[in-house]
C-alpha cells in the first residue's frame, strides 16, 4: 500500500475503535473515490447496510453540478430515505477522510435533509 491509503486506513481504524452504529441510531459511514462519493446507513450491530445512496444514483447523475454540490445532493438523498425509515439520529463516519470539500457537503446535505449528528 502507499503511504497515502496506508495512513487513511490508519485514521480509519482509529475511528471505528470509537464508533459504531446500533439500530435506532446508525453509523453514517463516507467513501470518495476520484470521481464519486458513497455514503451507507450501517447497522454495525448486527452487520447490515440499512440504506445508501450515491452520485452514481440516476437522479442525482442526471444534474449538472460539480462534484461538491452532486456530494450535497447524496447527503439529502440518505436524509430522505433515513426519515422514511424513521432514522433521526446517525453517527458521522468520514471513513479517514478530512472533514472538508465533499465529506463536509454530504454532512451539510444530511442535516438540511433532517438527520441529526
Amino acid at each position: 500500500m502507499n503511504s497515502k491509503s496506508s495512513a487513511r486506513q490508519k485514521i480509519r481504524y482509529r475511528i471505528r475503535k470509537k464508533i459504531s452504529g446500533v439500530a435506532v441510531k446508525p453509523r453514517l459511514s463516507v467513501f470518495r473515490s476520484n470521481s464519486d462519493i458513497y455514503v451507507q446507513l450501517i447497522n454495525d450491530a448486527d452487520g447490515l447496510t440499512i440504506a445508501s445512496a450515491s452520485s452514481k444514483d440516476k437522479d442525482i447523475q442526471a444534474q449538472k453540478a460539480n462534484k461538491t454540490d452532486k456530494s450535497k445532493l447524496v447527503g439529502t438523498a440518505i436524509a430522505r430515505k433515513a426519515n422514511d425509515l424513521g432514522i433521526k439520529d446517525v453517527v458521522f463516519d468520514r471513513g479517514g477522510y478530512i472533514y472538508h470539500g465533499r465529506v463536509k457537503a454530504v454532512a451539510e446535505g444530511a442535516r438540511e435533509g433532517g438527520l441529526v449528528f
